[in-house]
């Protein structure tokens, strides 16, 4: 997993994907980068840069942000039990740094029923990738 200090993600990150991807922020429904991005290619995440979801992956689920139905690799992700704002819901970070990304729901299109709800301030995007080699 990698590790770094509060220090160096705040001097990594910009500070909106500091605010969500260390602190669990959310960015505003409808305002995300990815929100309707459409290009071809792999989305990772913004702190370690580890492939998360391809675009092959990802659909218009209305909810305002970045949707996926799985993510690249059944590994690629870790869940945890997020009791906040007065809802159970299942939080969804990367595997290798621990990023908080958003969150997963069991609404989504076949063939998983899953919607992965996404910040687009916890990913960028490598154009032209394929997630198979990513």
């Amino acid at each position: 997993m990698t590790k770094k200090s509060d220090a160096q993600w705040r001097a990594l990150l910009s500070d909106e994907a500091y605010r969500v991807a260390r602190l669990g922020g959310t960015e505003p429904a409808f305002s995300g980068a990815y929100y309707q991005h459409k290009a071809t290619g792999v989305y990772h995440c913004i702190c370690c840069d580890a492939p998360l979801f391809s675009s092959v992956h990802k659909y218009d689920s209305g909810s305002g942000w970045p949707s996926y139905w799985q993510p690249v690799t059944a590994t690629a992700l870790t869940s945890v039990r997020d009791a906040s704002h007065g809802m159970i819901r299942t939080e969804v970070r990367c595997s290798q740094c621990d990023a908080h990304l958003g969150h997963v729901f069991e609404d989504g299109p076949k063939p998983t029923g899953l919607r992965y709800c996404i910040n687009s301030a916890a990913l960028s995007f490598h154009a032209g990738e394929d997630a198979d080699n990513a």
